[in-house]
């Protein structure tokens, strides 16, 4: 059996833990998108459907105004019909099937909105090419919204995969073994799925001397849920490594400090918040954890960086845990190791030649997702484990769930 080592020496007090007043990303434009969204969560299924018949017949009259054709509007109508009721007959079945568990009625929604803009299109294509085309264009588009739904709900989000990657630093004394690090974030937990239980196997496949997670733990829909709280509980006593399990919380408006961190008060996981580390990793080797809570307010978290890097001994390799990229460019300027994050999810939905449509980040596509490397500070950006919240459809799509396996060297002489 794998024994849970804590650290060695915690360096200093830890800082005060006070966020700001204004949560970021609550008072965000996408925040606040996703909370209108979701209102329709709370309606009876009988408003539901009248909201399918309306947006049916809106798809039948923006076919028959933008493409001027009256003879194919009945047929438009009629499929646009059939495909949204589609939609809302998978997502109604994914909690029953253990798939995920977000509000049916909100993601259903949001769902017809690309649909009625693929038929908006459609249109278009009419008066231009003609109805032929346009009406093949229309089916098309629809059916592969359809295919794309089924990927992106069942299949891409169960795709776990374990990237790996090495790294060199001369805070490494020559000769030392290589360390080895799990990072895992963003399990955006609602219930227990198929996807953590791969997250425990491939955890112990790997055999890491040290597993690190980088916050949001819980589901936005979810966050003030117990049972979801006691599963994130019960998949963290599963995570076992021999030189400990250690954690930072993610943003404010996901993870409740006063829900969450409760969590950990009888885990063997190291929650570090403001706290700067340095852990027994054996044959002789130290690692330096620096870790932040994430209030994404630069300046606050910038200036907790400082300090804290202040007392961060130089001798030993440096790993700061962060929830999101947002702090890169402050890690290359105290000349950090390595920075493990997450909160992008990769933008979760990616599409060919485009790339994210959000990443929820305030550098924007600057650190997306994957490994970066400045001066002697490298990043890596995980895309994550789990999927965003809300009125967010419950859906990855060119971007599947990841956790990553890094393995540190010294450097070459």
């Amino acid at each position: 059996m794998q024994e849970t080592t804590v650290f060695d020496e915690r360096l200093e007090e830890p800082l005060p833990i006070a966020d700001p007043e204004i949560d970021i990303l609550a008072e965000g434009r996408l925040h606040k998108i996703m909370l209108f969204f979701h209102r329709p969560a709370a309606w009876p299924d009988g408003a539901l459907l009248l909201v399918w018949l309306v947006l049916t017949v809106l798809a039948g009259l923006l076919w028959g105004v933008i493409s001027g054709d009256k003879t194919s509007v009945r047929i438009v109508t009629l499929l646009s019909g059939l495909l949204m009721a589609a939609d809302m007959l998978l997502l109604r079945s994914l909690p029953r099937r253990g798939i995920s568990y977000g509000p049916w009625q909100a993601q259903f929604v949001v769902l017809a909105l690309p649909r009625l803009a693929a038929t908006a299109v459609a249109a278009l294509i009419v008066r231009m090419v003609g109805l032929e085309w346009g009406i093949s264009l229309f089916l098309v588009a629809q059916l592969l919204g359809l295919a794309a739904l089924i990927w992106g709900t069942e299949i891409e989000p169960f795709r776990l995969r374990m990237t790996e990657f090495i790294m060199f630093t001369d805070r490494l004394k020559p000769g030392s073994p290589p360390l080895r690090l799990l990072h895992i974030s963003d399990l955006h937990i609602e219930r227990l799925t198929a996807r953590e239980e791969q997250v425990v196997e491939l955890a112990q496949k790997a055999k890491p001397d040290l597993i690190v997670i980088t916050g949001d733990f819980v589901n936005l829909s979810y966050n003030r849920d117990p049972k979801t709280h006691q599963q994130v509980w019960q998949l963290l006593r599963r995570l076992k490594a021999p030189h400990g399990v250690y954690a930072t919380l993610g943003s404010p408006t996901v993870d409740l400090r006063e829900t969450v961190v409760p969590i950990f008060d009888d885990l063997p996981v190291q929650l570090l918040r403001q706290e700067c580390v340095l852990a027994d990793v054996g044959h002789g080797r130290t690692l330096t954890l620096i870790g932040l809570d994430c209030t994404h307010h630069i300046p606050t978290d910038e200036a907790r960086l400082g300090q804290l890097m202040a007392q961060a001994p130089a001798n030993s390799p440096q790993l700061l845990l962060y929830h999101s990229p947002e702090l890169m460019p402050q890690a290359v300027q105290h000349g950090i190791d390595l920075y493990l994050c997450g909160h992008t999810h990769g933008g979760q939905v990616r599409l060919p030649l485009i790339g994210p449509l959000l990443t929820s980040s305030q550098l924007g596509r600057r650190f997306v997702m994957g490994l970066y490397h400045y001066g002697r500070t490298h990043l890596y950006v995980s895309r994550g484990v789990g999927l965003e919240g809300l009125s967010a459809p419950r859906v990855r799509f060119l971007c599947p769930p990841e956790i990553t396996l890094v393995t540190i060297r010294p450097a070459s002489l």
